[in-house]
């Protein structure tokens, strides 16, 4: 068994499960490549811890992440919606330090931002929430995905995600 499964395996609770994982993967104590590797062969269930998990290393240390971006935008619309929150999350953590290296995953995010049975508001959240963080750090992206903001606001029922392309298109507007 893995460290990784190790942790995974231990009988606390599932937020210091994760703490622990961050902590291990943030400290080097479990290298990014050998996450990424676990995660692209674990169950799906342990896909979603490990997603959750990205969103947290990502925020803290982006650069760990950085070299797994493509892995991480194949994850985008896994069928998984633990992984379709986590990894999404990861990449808009990502996209303050590596803007162009994440727009990448720009087509990917946008099928997320559509009402479908699959696409739960927490879903477009997220999706909404990469989008933004690689609008507001990616001058190349704007043109693109300003006028599409602009159509998901006057779409979207949920006052949450269209409060995300709001203060997008807000901060945007201050630079």
């Amino acid at each position: 068994m893995t460290k990784i499964e190790e942790l995974l395996r231990l009988k606390i609770k599932p937020k210091e499960k994760q703490a622990q994982l961050v902590d291990a993967i943030v400290s080097k104590k479990i290298s990014a490549k050998e996450f990424i590797a676990f995660f692209q062969s674990a169950s799906d269930v342990d896909k979603g811890s490990c997603a959750d998990v990205m969103k947290h290393v990502s925020a803290e240390s982006p650069e760990i992440l950085m070299p797994h971006i493509d892995v991480l935008v194949k994850y985008i619309n896994y069928k998984a919606p633990r992984v379709k929150w986590g990894v999404p999350e990861a990449i808009g953590n990502m996209a303050k330090e590596y803007p162009d290296a994440t727009a990448k995953a720009i087509p990917y995010l946008l099928e997320n931002t559509t009402d479908s049975d699959i696409n739960t508001t927490v879903i477009k959240w997220c999706a909404a929430f990469s989008l933004a963080e690689i609008a507001k750090h990616s001058p190349k992206t704007r043109k693109q995905l300003i006028p599409v903001f602009e159509k998901l606001i006057r779409g979207e029922k949920n006052n949450g995600v269209k409060n995300v392309y709001v203060k997008a298109i807000k901060a945007i507007e201050r630079q």
